[in-house]
């Protein structure tokens, strides 16, 4: 018996024995590719990143996809981009085309003694496989070259379903080229499903799809007090210097509460599971006489509400400062906007508070940054339900839908060109992966359901083609 995104038995039964008899070498393929460094910043060095795009391109040749080739476009500036890998499989008449995204780029590791060991040697320990890049993102990797491989082992590499790869490189730098890489190869990215496997559980044993990102609108503020630098004691007092009237200024962003006084920014109605005060302390590491900011359910706090932060400041460092009145002062802002929200007038809107609330009369200067759009499912999206069914299935236990308070470049771009394509945001990650930190790790248990959630989803396709239909 199959309906929307239901398989025989016997076809999940058979599934279920391909992945786990596939996952010892889907765990080798793992530590392979932690072990190549390739960070997609300018300070590191780039011939790490075109050896992590080479094992990947040779990894999807394996899979029997061999077409697989290495693609990049150039920035605004004409500087090439980081290597993605790129390989497709047309699909058959009558059936869809799956476009399977993840990155192979990291982020830097960070002080090494902070790790328990090599973070780029990847270590087996208490169920979980540790290193740099373990979840994010090269478990999304082989979640889906095990996914793809266990599909040909049980219905045969001529199942007609179209499958596209795209293996990022430039992710966790920002995905500077991302949008001329798309623009100079739109028709190859055109599917009725993407697969983005950068997210993951809500936690160890429940599985989550993710349906909602916050957009992402960042720059910088500069204010100026004065012509030049002055003595301290000569002129102090009179007149301020501009880190003073910069942190008065970045006091405005936020109500008493903690929660954004940017005006003109809207909250959005989401709805999914949520936290507990302590599970969000325990997971974020906020101690408990620290005061949460915001007001309402914790999901709210992180999935539908807009949240602005001060990531970077340009003011003599302590070490060398002269015990001066300086006469100006940056700070780089980071806003994360909710479904609802569109980035120009996001943007706009903190140009205006700024000036608005220039303290003394400072002179302020606006630059503007990078934009990405919030993005959510279509509620009743029937890719979406066909995934729903396949986690539950995977993990045995209900999956939830959830949001998050992340952006994830590839996914507002694809939606630029590709409105009606069903985003799918899943992985293999849970709650204690730790992406972008120290230690960071994938639970071999919750990779293994995503790979097996991903082939049970990849075959209801190729069975029942009407349960991904609009």
């Amino acid at each position: 018996m199959k309906d929307a995104g239901r398989l025989p038995r016997e076809t999940v039964a058979r599934l279920v024995s391909a992945v786990d008899a596939g996952m010892s070498g889907t765990v080798n393929v793992l530590a392979g590719l932690v072990a190549v460094p390739g960070i997609a910043w300018p300070d590191f060095d780039p011939s790490a990143l075109e050896q992590s795009a080479g094992k990947v391109r040779n990894l999807l040749h394996e899979t029997g996809f061999a077409d697989a080739e290495i693609i990049r476009a150039t920035d605004p500036a004409g500087v090439p981009g980081a290597p993605g890998v790129f390989a497709a499989r047309p699909a058959a008449p009558g059936l869809p085309t799956v476009l399977l995204y993840a990155h192979h780029d990291v982020q830097p590791p960070g002080p090494a003694g902070e790790w328990e060991s090599d973070p780029f040697v990847a270590v087996v320990r208490d169920g979980r496989l540790w290193g740099r890049g373990a979840a994010d993102d090269k478990a999304g990797i082989v979640m889906h070259v095990a996914a793809v491989r266990a599909l040909h082992a049980v219905l045969g590499p001529g199942h007609g379903l179209g499958l596209t790869f795209f293996i990022e490189g430039e992710e966790e730098s920002g995905s500077p080229t991302l949008p001329a890489l798309l623009a100079q190869h739109k028709p190859r990215f055109q599917a009725e499903a993407a697969i983005v496997a950068d997210a993951g559980s809500w936690k160890i044993g429940t599985p989550a799809l993710t349906t909602s990102l916050r957009g992402l609108v960042d720059g910088t503020i500069e204010v100026r007090t004065l012509d030049h630098a002055l003595h301290s004691g000569s002129y102090g007092g009179p007149a301020l210097d501009a880190p003073t009237v910069l942190a008065r200024l970045m006091a405005t962003f936020h109500h008493e509460d903690g929660s954004v006084a940017v005006e003109g920014l809207v909250t959005a109605r989401l709805e999914g599971p949520d936290f507990s005060e302590d599970e969000f302390r325990r997971d974020a590491g906020v101690p408990d006489h620290i005061q949460l900011a915001g007001t309402g359910k914790i999901s709210s706090r992180l999935w539908s509400k807009p949240a602005l932060s001060f990531v970077g400041l340009d003011a003599p460092p302590i070490a060398t400062a002269p015990n001066t009145l300086i006469p100006t002062a940056a700070v780089k802002f980071s806003l994360r906007i909710p479904p609802g929200n569109d980035p120009d007038e996001a943007m706009e809107a903190v140009r205006r508070h700024a000036l608005k609330h220039a303290p003394f009369g400072a002179e302020v200067t606006f630059t503007p940054g990078t934009k990405s759009k919030p993005f959510a499912v279509a509620p009743r999206d029937r890719m979406a339900q066909t995934a729903l069914w396949a986690l539950g299935e995977a993990w045995g236990a209900e999956a939830v839908t959830r949001g998050t308070g992340g952006s994830i470049p590839f996914v507002a771009e694809l939606t630029r060109y590709y409105p009606r394509c069903s985003i799918l945001l899943t992985g293999p990650r849970d709650p204690d992966s730790r992406a972008h930190g120290a230690n960071e790790s994938v639970h071999l248990s919750e990779l293994r359901n995503a790979i097996l959630a991903e082939a049970l989803f990849l075959a209801a396709l190729c069975q029942n083609p009407a349960a991904g239909l609009p």
